[in-house]
């Protein structure tokens, strides 16, 4: 049985991967930071919460990492923990770097001394792309990162490849594009549309109140792209990849599109932190933005080739925008009919 270290377990791709190793036959152990929110209810929602282990691990303490590698001797080990909201690594952008950039080089360096031929995934990121060089982006386009957030994960991703390079580590980055899912945060812009709007639906809530409604996104769905992590580490040579469905979307349109699974038709008032969505059959306003919820530095548009992906390891998504919109509505209206039950 194959022992798969997975730290971030209690995060949406934490959940999806940890229920896609199980079924797979891996032993899951996830590395779990104490914390005042130890709540497992993305593990809990895919009914695996006692099928995995669970052990204290935290990437600022390189001791405590140590010890666990030492402990479980881990066959493939998953890095998925970050600091991860974009906004945040603007007001906390040291403890940011700690995590998102020295948190894996501890990572590595454990199992250079403990585990070297454990096979490892860095999970990089889009936002490293950031004020984009080439449209669209691939593992050769050059990093322009626009936030705390987004610099981390480029050292995070180099330091990776570092380590596959001098120590000949089986070591593998994957570049994943903006994957969503029911199990995504409600901090992350889509999960808050879906969710309020749920409770908008259910006289639970008046309006959303949203930033840059401009930003295109490549959005897929999270439990497809897990299964990439997984076929980087099974493929005979390490290498990077970048997981993305090809196709870029506004915030805009996911608002729309999410509204007209609810039941609204959005006509648009106004522009930019000015502009107001409204209910073409009430009247009744549904969406607003404000310069509250714009980032310092904004990244304005992110559409990724998983050419190489699809090619080299036979990974392509299978789950269109409009799909994986519907499949969110859908989660969050029966969630918030369940809560209203309570």
């Amino acid at each position: 049985m194959k022992v798969a270290l997975i730290t971030g377990i209690r995060g949406q791709d934490g959940a999806y991967l940890s229920k896609f190793l199980l079924e797979k036959g891996y032993k899951v152990v996830g590395a779990d930071r104490r914390s005042g929110d130890s709540s497992n209810w993305r593990l809990k929602e895919l009914g695996i919460e006692k099928e995995i282990e669970i052990l204290y691990m935290d990437l600022l303490e390189f001791d405590n990492i140590f010890r666990v590698i030492q402990k479980i001797q881990p066959d493939e080990v998953y890095n998925l923990a970050a600091q991860s909201f974009v906004a945040t690594s603007f007001e906390q952008p040291i403890l940011t770097a700690e995590v998102d950039a020295l948190g894996v080089n501890r990572l590595l360096e454990a199992l250079r001394l403990l585990k070297p031929d454990a096979k490892f995934y860095q999970a990089s990121t889009s936002e490293m792309f950031g004020k984009v060089q080439t449209i669209p982006q691939n593992e050769k386009t050059p990093f322009y990162p626009r936030s705390p957030y987004g610099v981390s994960k480029v050292f995070g991703h180099w330091i990776t490849v570092n380590y596959r390079e001098s120590y000949n580590m089986f070591a593998c980055s994957g570049i994943l594009f903006n994957h969503e899912s029911p199990l995504r945060g409600v901090e992350f812009v889509t999960r808050k549309i879906t969710y309020n709007l749920a409770q908008i639906k259910y006289g639970l809530r008046d309006k959303i109140i949203l930033g840059n409604l401009e930003a295109k996104r490549d959005w897929g769905y999270a439990k497809e792209y897990v299964e990439g992590m997984w076929m980087m580490l099974q493929h005979n040579e390490p290498d990077d990849y970048v997981l993305a469905t090809g196709e870029t979307h506004s915030i805009k349109e996911f608002v729309e599109k999410a509204c007209s699974f609810v039941g609204y038709e959005i006509e648009w008032q106004g522009e930019k932190e000015h502009l107001k969505g409204i209910d073409r059959k009430s009247g009744k306003v549904i969406i607003e933005t404000s310069k509250e919820f714009y980032r310092p530095a904004e990244v304005d548009i992110l559409i990724g080739d998983a050419s190489k992906a699809k090619k080299v390891l036979g990974w392509e998504p299978k789950t269109s925008f409009e799909k994986l919109v519907e499949i969110m509505v859908d989660a969050d209206l029966r969630r918030v009919a369940q809560e209203l039950k309570k």
